[in-house]
């Protein structure tokens, strides 16, 4: 766990991510402030090697929650460049996630349009998407392209695509929200397109050289949603399209909960989705990171064993910025009881601490 490894050209420090946040703390133009950058120079000077940032939204229309962070304009840069110097400065790397909430999308937030590349209604939140026009699909990925542009020029150490959480480039992965008859649907290769299409765009503007990560679901957990076999096939073509790491995750908001699970009481209910991280490093021999459900020191050493590069968590950091240094003196298990409570639009926080 306290091994320092290499990640392409980045030295971490250590195994742990702080997987992304939403923190609730952004104003409401997306505007990032001082009180993210205190968060995130307490993670680093409590030695978390990776903080992957909560998701940036590329357009407006892409806002899925209140207070979150914007990513569609220049303007956001140099907010971003105190948020990498709180973090470089305590010695800890930092990527920006980039994401389009498409059909989870608020439409209070959003304009009240919001897009998904087939018109699947979602059951979970009774929201009726608006299918999206080839030239708003065009208009996407350059989006993307242009906010990892934004994360280059603002100092990230690497940025990272959201395409797990049935966030919009989930749904053009997915056989259950892609339903479409061009070439941006259908075919396991032209659902693929958009991301492919993503990769090769911001290769243009950022170079060769530069990190991107993609978070990935290891399956959507819906009937005709991506299963792992379809992700592993995913991941090749995230090999061939030349990213640095992928970060493991699942499920869709539809599904409810099955990406941030309760009741994670002992060691058989933690790390639910190791076993497909496990399988997409094999298949690819990426460096491949897992989120979901770490909260002892066993589970996460085991992962570690098992070749998986870095363990990412998100929860027990909110209730402990320091729980690094506590495993390394000996904790055992985090405080954190997986309640979810934490998640509270006036910022996040552990209810339990007072």
């Amino acid at each position: 766990m306290f091994t320092p490894i290499k990640i392409g050209s980045l030295e971490m420090k250590n195994r742990f991510v702080r997987s992304a946040t939403h923190e609730y703390m952004a104003d409401e133009n997306g505007f990032v402030n001082k009180r993210i950058a205190t968060l995130y120079s307490q993670l680093a000077e409590n030695h978390v090697a990776c903080i992957i940032t909560g998701y940036a939204y590329v357009q407006p229309n892409g806002k899925s929650s209140e207070r979150q962070a914007g990513i569609f304009d220049d303007r956001f840069i140099s907010g971003y460049k105190k948020l990498v110097a709180a973090a470089h400065s305590k010695g800890s790397k930092i990527v920006l996630q980039v994401a389009h909430g498409g059909r989870q999308s608020k439409p209070e937030l959003c304009g009240g349009d919001p897009v998904c590349p087939s018109a699947v209604p979602d059951p979970k939140t009774g929201i009726q998407p608006r299918e999206m026009l080839e030239p708003e699909i065009i208009e996407v990925i350059d989006s993307f392209s242009e906010a990892v542009r934004r994360g280059k020029e603002a100092g990230f150490d690497a940025v990272e695509l959201h395409a797990a959480h049935g966030y919009l480039l989930s749904q053009f992965l997915s056989p259950h929200t892609n339903r479409r008859s061009d070439r941006w649907g259908g075919s396991e290769e032209n659902r693929f397109r958009v991301l492919e299409e993503i990769l090769c765009r911001s290769r243009d503007k950022v170079g060769s050289d530069y990190p991107i990560w993609v978070k990935l679901n290891s399956e959507d957990c819906l009937e005709i949603g991506l299963k792992v076999e379809d992700v592993v096939k995913v991941a090749h073509r995230l090999k061939e399209a030349g990213i640095a790491a992928i970060e493991v995750s699942g499920g869709m908001m539809e599904a409810g909960m099955k990406t941030a699970r309760t009741r994670i009481t002992n060691e058989e209910r933690e790390a639910y989705f190791l076993p497909a991280a496990l399988k997409i490093k094999e298949a690819t021999s990426l460096p491949v990171f897992v989120v979901g459900g770490f909260r002892s020191a066993s589970t996460i050493q085991k992962a570690i064993n098992q070749e998986i590069e870095m363990v990412s968590l998100s929860r027990p950091f909110i209730r402990e910025p320091d729980l690094v240094k506590k495993i390394q003196g000996g904790k055992s298990r985090v405080d954190c009881i997986s309640c979810n409570a934490c998640f509270n639009p006036e910022g996040i926080r552990c209810k339990h601490i007072t």
